[in-house]
């Protein structure tokens, strides 16, 4: 008995030696590779450009395009049936615009059944029905909060990339190329995402597609103010004519002024936000910080039903703040 005590002790101090030193390493050397990653991506653009690998950009393009009916990528009962709610197409605009290249039906049905399995599993090991029910919902919920925020950054990096979109285009233009040539070159000189986008529209005309109606999906699939008055300025300008370089190169000063105004708006606001992420993460800390000074105290909130009940008001309060706070900062540009 003694000796598997002793073995125990050892044990545990090893642990506690070895595993913050194994951690320290990890962490100096994924912050290494991050440095490293960050100071050869620019290398390795520019050494791509050099060399003309586009065909990688050209395949995603093309695969984009001939994409399966999200319907049929399932199988069985359950696709033909969650093809007909009204959220997947939603669903399905979300990953177009964040680039995954997953049928949505396939995705609700993977969520739908994990959040199930593990509702039953939670029910089968005795724990309550509503912590059952809050981690299936957290389960289906999370990887379309992912999802979101993976949109929200495409679509803000796309925005930032117009201006220089529609440099390239007024130059290639006034070059004496034509429109579909100019769409040509932002896909082949631009990374993603505007060059997938647009050397989307560009493959899409190549197959058949009149330019008008690639140009179209194109606006509808991103769904940015801007890159619908790009659409609307090359339509008008193909059925009544004029100088579409000089109204491109308008349309890129407009955005220019744009993206630095909201810039200033966003540092503006920056206190605001900082205000409410602190005001959210406050009680947080203050409740763990009480869970180690005084458990007996902290407990009572964990322990008793009343005090469970207070807690989960308190957290839909603070979601609440937080909603608000986020609401007055975000100004429209």
């Amino acid at each position: 008995m003694i000796a598997v005590q002793l073995t125990a002790a050892a044990a545990s101090t090893l642990a506690f030696t070895v595993l913050p030193m194994v951690g320290s390493i990890l962490l100096a050397y994924g912050i290494y590779q991050v440095v490293m990653d960050s100071r050869s991506s620019e290398k390795k653009r520019l050494a791509d450009r050099l060399s003309g690998a586009q065909a990688s950009k050209v395949e995603k393009s093309a695969e984009s395009i001939l994409r399966r009916n999200p319907g049929e990528e399932t199988g069985g009962l359950l696709g033909p049936l969650i093809s007909k709610l009204s959220v997947t197409p939603k669903i399905q605009t979300m990953l177009d615009q964040a680039d995954v290249a997953w049928p949505a039906t396939k995705m609700l049905t993977n969520q739908g059944v994990a959040a199930v399995a593990l509702l039953f599993g939670m029910l089968a090991m005795g724990k309550s029905p509503l912590v059952g029910i809050g981690c299936a919902g957290g389960v289906f919920l999370l990887p379309l909060v992912w999802l979101s925020m993976r949109r929200t950054r495409r679509m803000k990096k796309l925005v930032n990339q117009l201006p220089d979109v529609f440099e390239i285009m007024s130059q290639a233009l006034r070059a004496g190329h034509s429109l579909a040539s100019a769409l040509q070159v932002v896909h082949e000189q631009l990374p993603d995402p505007v060059g997938t986008e647009f050397g989307r529209v560009f493959h899409e005309q190549n197959l058949g597609i009149k330019l008008d109606d690639a140009l179209s999906s194109m606006a509808d699939r991103v769904d940015s103010l801007d890159v619908r008055f790009f659409v609307t300025a090359v339509l008008i300008q193909r059925q009544t004519g004029g100088d579409l370089a000089e109204v491109l190169d308008n349309i890129g000063g407009v955005i220019r002024d744009r993206i630095e105004l909201l810039g200033m708006v966003q540092a503006l606001t920056a206190e605001g936000r900082m205000s409410g992420y602190v005001l959210f993460a406050l009680p947080t800390v203050v409740f763990a910080a009480v869970m180690l000074l005084n458990p007996n105290y902290a407990h009572e909130l964990l322990d008793e039903p009343l005090g469970k009940t207070l807690m989960m008001i308190a957290f839909g309060m603070q979601l609440m703040g937080l909603a608000m706070i986020r609401w007055i900062v975000n100004i429209k540009i």
